[in-house]
Formats: structure tokens, sequence, C-alpha cells
């Protein structure tokens, strides 16, 4: 199993999707009604796809779950700062007071940071990190660990995870300011996919194991399995890629 998406709730996943593309430097992948994709791909690391999924529910302050982009040393900062401006975010103040990051709201609301240099972000990419809410860490960062195959790095969060490739964004496990509220989902959450010969069901107990729990929904019957982290925070399992049938499409 492994990492696969970070999916994002937009009100409009084409005009966000665009602005996180663009901002990040990936290639897009789908542009569906409703729905859009496009790939964070990391030099000699790992590729994350970014998608983009239309509900009702506006965003709400202080996510469990966001993305961080890399800004790098002052003058990068301030470039990267002002491309994410002329592309659509604006400043917001959530009381960050004198800090080296520059805290922007997306298109949408959604609250980001454009990241000052820090040594463990020298080999991240454009994404430096995914700071994740946890009421555990050690406990989130062996699940997500176990889980996703990425593997416990030095950060200056209490707990932090990157691919094995040593390459790509920190997932920052952070403790969190109180508990998750199971009535009100994530508006960003993350998706991992079965390996070739996995079976889901005993993925499923593996995620149970863990103190994982399963997501019980009213969305209807589903391709793919929804849990929650032992911290509430919603996930899913996609199956396993048909590889056949992919490069059949490819060659089509």
């Amino acid at each position: 199993m492994y990492l696969e998406n970070v999916v994002v709730d937009a009100a409009n996943p084409q005009g966000l999707g665009r602005f996180w593309g663009s901002l990040l430097g990936c290639t897009p992948l789908t542009d569906e009604p409703g729905s859009y994709e496009t790939r964070l791909t990391v030099a000699d690391g790992p590729t994350l796809d970014l998608c983009f999924e239309k509900v009702a529910e506006p965003p709400r302050p202080s996510p469990r779950l966001h993305l961080e982009v890399y800004g790098g040393e002052a003058d990068d900062q301030a470039e990267v700062v002002a491309r994410a401006l002329s592309l659509g975010a604006r400043h917001l103040d959530i009381g960050q007071r004198d800090v080296p990051w520059v805290v922007l709201a997306d298109p949408e609301g959604n609250p980001f940071c454009v990241m000052e240099a820090r040594p463990e972000y020298a080999v991240s990419g454009p994404l430096s990190s995914l700071p994740f809410d946890s009421a555990d860490v050690d406990r989130d960062v062996k699940f997500w660990s176990e889980l996703s195959g990425w593997m416990p790095v030095d950060s200056a969060m209490p707990g932090a995870l990157r691919h094995r490739s040593g390459r790509g964004p920190l997932l920052e496990l952070c403790p969190e300011r109180g508990p998750k509220d199971p009535a009100l989902k994530n508006r960003v959450h993350l998706d991992l996919r079965l390996e070739a010969g996995e079976g889901a069901d005993e993925v499923a107990q593996r995620v149970l194991d863990l103190g994982g729990r399963r997501y019980e929904h009213d969305w209807g019957d589903l391709p793919w399995q929804v849990f929650t982290d032992p911290s509430g925070n919603e996930l899913c399992v996609l199956p396993a890629r048909d590889q056949e049938a992919e490069d059949a499409a490819v060659s089509d």
C-alpha cells in the first residue's frame, strides 16, 4: 500500500485545482465535471496526485490537514508569495504575529503557509509539508508509517514522515488543539492505494489493528473503503490498479 492522493474538497474544483497546479508546477491529469486532478512529481522521489472534488460545504478555520509551500530564503520566499497572490491567493491573519513564514489563503479561503528555508525542507520540492493534527503523535506516526511505507525523519515537528526515497514533502504530525468533531469531515484527506496482490480485507484489518476505525457514511456504494485514523481523520483505501487495463488504455 502507498500514499497516492491528497484530496481537497472544493466549491470550484477546476479553479482551485488550477491554482494549486500552477503554484506547485504540477501536471494536469483529469478535468471532469465536479473533479480536477493534477500530479506533483518530485525528482528522484514520490509522485502525489492532488485531487479536487466538488462539495457544497464552505471551508472552516483551523483545518486539521493543510498544504504548506516551500519558499526558501527571503528573496525566493517573496517571489513564491508574489506568484501565489497573482494566481488568486490573499494574505490571511490567523494571529501568527512575527513568524518567518507567510500565511495566505487560497482562492477558496483555505489557509496555507509559504515556508522559510529549513534543512528538512531542502529535499521536499515545491510542497514542503502536510501538517496533520494528531491526538497522539507517536501512535499516529506508527499508524501512517506502517500503512504508507513513509519513514520517520527528524523535523521541527514532534513527528514527521517522508517517502522512503528520502525526498518529497513531509507528513508532519502535530499535537491537535482540540479533538476531531466526528460530525465534521476534514476538507483535506489522504488516499492510500493497495498494491497488486494486497487483499482489501487483510488491509482493512491492519487499519483496525493499528487503531483506525471504519467511517460510517451515506455516500452509497463505493469501490474503495473509508476509515478514520486513530485521531479521527478520514482516509480512503483505494483498490489496486488494473495494470493490464491501464496499459491497454494507453496503447489505444
